[in-house]
């Protein structure tokens, strides 16, 4: 009961930050990291309190994501490879959006290690999923224009988008959004506009504060 009261506090923190009620969030993040301590279930504790890290570093301190991020990494170190992989994302991206470059660079080096170290007999709950080879070469991207290296964004997400599954929407439009700022970081004026133009298709058929926030955040990055 305690692990899945944890599950459920981690969807609702992330249903609640994407929506930006941050404050919410928060609150379910550590009411579900209570739960997953009282039932041993260390991976899940580090899940909860990377996500949480995860919304600070988008919205709040990224030296206290950072921080967080580690705590939550370390305190996971004996699961599944899956879910190490995962947390160290989350320590990858609070150390770019502190601009942490060699921590960067060394944290996604062994997410991709770990996550290569993946075998059939891992018990890997199933909260990870949704963690792909696809997904962690779009952190890696993410990362890499957050330290304003666009040209190895741009190699890794044309692939990843070119395959990525349409009815995604959210993640898509995201996804895209990255691309396009890749694309103005190194002065691609209309090629970032013709991201856009996708990420605003996608767009239309969700409600995220998140998607929002970056679409104004590229908007304010070019040229009116």
């Amino acid at each position: 009961m305690l692990t899945a009261y944890g599950e459920l506090a981690q969807l609702a923190g992330w249903v609640a930050s994407d929506a930006g009620l941050y404050a919410q969030a928060q609150r379910s993040y550590l009411s579900g990291v209570n739960a997953a301590d009282q039932a041993g279930n260390r991976g899940l504790a580090g899940n909860l309190l990377s996500s949480l890290s995860y919304q600070m570093a988008n919205v709040a301190k990224p030296s206290g994501a950072l921080l967080l991020a580690r705590s939550a990494e370390r305190g996971a170190h004996d699961s599944p490879p899956a879910v190490r992989a995962l947390l160290l994302e989350r320590v990858a991206w609070a150390a770019a959006r502190s601009g942490e470059r060699e921590l960067a660079a060394r944290t996604l080096d062994k997410v991709d290690d770990t996550y290569e170290s993946r075998t059939p007999g891992d018990d890997e709950p199933e909260w990870v999923y949704w963690l792909t080879r696809d997904e962690v070469d779009t952190m890696r991207a993410r990362c890499a224009v957050e330290l304003g290296d666009p040209t190895t964004a741009e190699t890794l997400l044309v692939p990843v988008l070119s395959r990525y599954p349409e009815q995604s929407e959210r993640e898509s439009a995201l996804y895209w959004s990255w691309l396009a700022e890749a694309y103005a970081q190194v002065g691609e004026i209309d090629q970032a506009r013709a991201s856009m133009e996708v990420v605003g298709g996608f767009a239309e058929s969700v409600r995220s504060q998140r998607v929002e926030d970056r679409i104004a955040a590229i908007e304010g990055l070019l040229p009116a």
